[in-house]
C-alpha cells in the first residue's frame, strides 16, 4: 500500500492518519530509523494523545501492508506489471523490473482510489495540515533507536508538494518514477513507460477491489474500497 491506501480512512484522526505514513516517510528522510512494533506497541495505548495516536497508525501501517504483500492478487498483479517492465527494459537483467512492478501498483492503486474520490484526498491533505511536526518528530524518536532529524522538516515538504494528485496521469506519475529511481540511484525509464503506465492502470483497475480485499476479514459484505473499516485498535 501506499500513503492514500493507508491513510485515507483517518481523516477525522489527523495524527493516526500520519502515523499510516511515518514508515514511508522515514524510507525517504532516514532508511536507518525504523519502527518495530514490539518499540511501537507500548505507546499504542488508546489514550488519545498525539502520542498514542501515532503509535496506532504505525501499528495499522504495518498490519495492513502485512495482509497486503500476501495477498494472491498483489501476488498476481505485480507480476503482471513486471512482465510489462522487463518486456521494456530488456537489456535490464537486474531487479528494477520487478521494483516498478511492486511500487507502481501500489501508486496506480492510489491514483484510483483518488480518482473516484477526489474530496478524500482533499479532506487527506486538510488533516495533515492539523498536526505539529515537532511532536510527530520528537514521538518517533520516542519509539525508535535511532533517532531522526529530518522529519519535522519533511512533514510540511511533503503536504505542500501535494505528490500523489499526479498518481491518476502517466505522464506526472512516470517523472515522481524517476525521482524515486534516482533517489535510490537507478537508471531513469524513457518516455516509452508512459504506455506501460497506461496499460498498467488497466490490470491494476480490474484487480482493485482484491487489492483491497483483506483475507482476514471475516464479514464477507464488507466492501473493499469501503471507507468506514475500523482501524486495526478496535478489532476485537
Amino acid at each position: 500500500m501506499n500513503y492514500f491506501a493507508h491513510g485515507r480512512r483517518y481523516t477525522s484522526r489527523p495524527y493516526f492518519l500520519v502515523g499510516t505514513a511515518i514508515p514511508d516517510w522515514l524510507s525517504v528522510v532516514d532508511r536507518r530509523v525504523r519502527m518495530r512494533p514490539r518499540r511501537v506497541q507500548p505507546f499504542a495505548d488508546g489514550s488519545g494523545s498525539p502520542t498514542a495516536e501515532l503509535a496506532a497508525g504505525i501499528l495499522q501501517h504495518l498490519h495492513d501492508d502485512g495482509w497486503f504483500h500476501r495477498t494472491r492478487a498483489f501476488a498476481e498483479v505485480t507480476g503482471a506489471l513486471t512482465h510489462l517492465f522487463r518486456t521494456l527494459l530488456p537489456q535490464d537483467e537486474g531487479m528494477r523490473p520487478s521494483f516498478l512492478g511492486h511500487i507502481v501498483t501500489e501508486l496506480i492503486l492510489d491514483g484510483l482510489l483518488i480518482a473516484r474520490q477526489p474530496e478524500e484526498l482533499h479532506a487527506y491533505y486538510a488533516a495533515l495540515s492539523q498536526v505539529d511536526p515537532a511532536i510527530v518528530e520528537r514521538a518517533v524518536n520516542g519509539m525508535s533507536r535511532d533517532h531522526t532529524a529530518n522529519l519535522a522538516i519533511f512533514i510540511p515538504l511533503f503536504e505542500r508538494e501535494r505528490f500523489l494528485w499526479d498518481y491518476f496521469e502517466p505522464a506526472k506519475l512516470l517523472r515522481r518514477l524517476n525521482q524515486v529511481l534516482s533517489r535510490i540511484k537507478l537508471n531513469a525509464l524513457p518516455a516509452e513507460t508512459i504506455g506501460v503506465l497506461e496499460e498498467s492502470w488497466k490490470i491494476v483497475e480490474l484487480r482493485a477491489d482484491d487489492l483491497l480485499r483483506n483475507p482476514e476479514d471475516s464479514d464477507p459484505t464488507q466492501t473493499a474500497l469501503s471507507t468506514t473499516e475500523p482501524p486495526l485498535e478496535s478489532i476485537p
